[in-house]
């Protein structure tokens, strides 16, 4: 009987859907919450004023102010930088700032994992709950997978009387929202569950292609091939050009996509057999030949039985 490994099978699927999300990168930033400038024009005259209370702020300005003086009179970088002691390339960046707040910003850092869960956390500690150990815990059963140390960080400002830091969003890689309409609703975090719908209902070709993928999952759980033809003449008629492609290499090929779907049978144990064959040839390259490779490749597997089947003796 020959069976189309479903693991092979599901990352077909996925390179597809990585495909679609790169053709469609311009809807990724759909992703993110939206943001309206009210909300937003406080906080950044707020950082403005405290950037400009600062040192670096001050040299920035009085820099800023200094080369647009010269410059406005008709000056060249060149000689700007000569006079004031300055690279030519920052001179080049003040002249072309419209304010000395431009030289001042720094590119938003790396969003963190814990950015999600952050308004629990506020909502936590103002009910009383200041224990950072015990709020880990409870944002570990809410699917946060980062460390504790983290949430300690977190809560920092909070026991100084300080807000907490303003979450870093940055739009979904190609990669990153692929792997979200791939994985499964019950094993999605909070994170995802608030921003994938918001991208599927701004991109219909990735609505769609989370839709065939929930299908293809559906058959793989219920092990019901009988949906196969269906969902295959869907895919070719989707639009989707990496999806159209896949429909015609899995129909010359369907009879053994339909036993991988309904049946127990994997090709993983022989996948495995190859991969280690590949390990020790990899191991004797060029230090070997054939036959002592089959030697080894033998007693290895002697050897593993053997131990395989061996009782195990508790320790006292």
């Amino acid at each position: 009987m020959q069976v189309s490994d479903r693991f092979h099978l599901w990352q077909g699927l996925s390179r597809r859907v990585q495909d679609i999300a790169s053709a469609h990168r311009g809807c990724l930033s759909a992703a993110l919450p939206p943001v309206s400038e009210i909300d937003s024009a406080p906080i950044e005259e707020t950082a403005e004023d405290a950037a400009e209370d600062t040192r670096a702020g001050r040299h920035a300005r009085r820099v800023f102010e200094a080369v647009h003086h010269l410059t406005c009179t008709g000056r060249s970088h060149s000689s700007v930088a000569r006079e004031r002691g300055l690279d030519r390339r920052s001179v080049r960046k003040y002249a072309r700032a419209r304010s000395w707040q431009e030289v001042m910003r720094r590119p938003p850092g790396k969003p963190s994992t814990l950015d999600p869960y952050l308004g629990y956390l506020q909502q936590r500690w103002d009910e009383g709950q200041h224990s950072a150990k015990i709020v880990h815990e409870e944002l570990q059963a809410k699917g946060y997978l980062g460390h504790y140390r983290r949430v300690k960080m977190a809560v920092a400002p909070l026991r100084r009387g300080l807000p907490l830091d303003a979450p870093r969003e940055r739009p979904p890689s190609p990669c990153e929202a692929a792997r979200w309409i791939t994985t499964h609703p019950a094993r999605r975090s909070l994170h995802i569950n608030d921003r994938l719908p918001r991208l599927l209902d701004h991109c219909p070709e990735l609505r769609t292609a989370h839709d065939l993928v929930r299908r293809f999952t559906g058959m793989l759980e219920n092990r019901d091939a009988t949906l196969l033809p269906g969902w295959l003449d869907d895919l070719a008629n989707s639009g989707l050009t990496p999806l159209a492609g896949l429909a015609g290499a899995l129909r010359e090929d369907r009879h053994t996509v339909a036993q991988g779907i309904a049946t127990l049978y994997s090709s993983g144990a022989n996948e495995g057999r190859i991969t280690d064959v590949k390990l020790q040839k990899r191991l004797m390259a060029g230090r070997a030949g054939v036959a002592l490779l089959r030697h080894r490749v033998v007693l290895i597997a002697h050897l593993r039985r053997h131990y395989a089947n061996r009782p195990t003796v508790s320790p006292r």
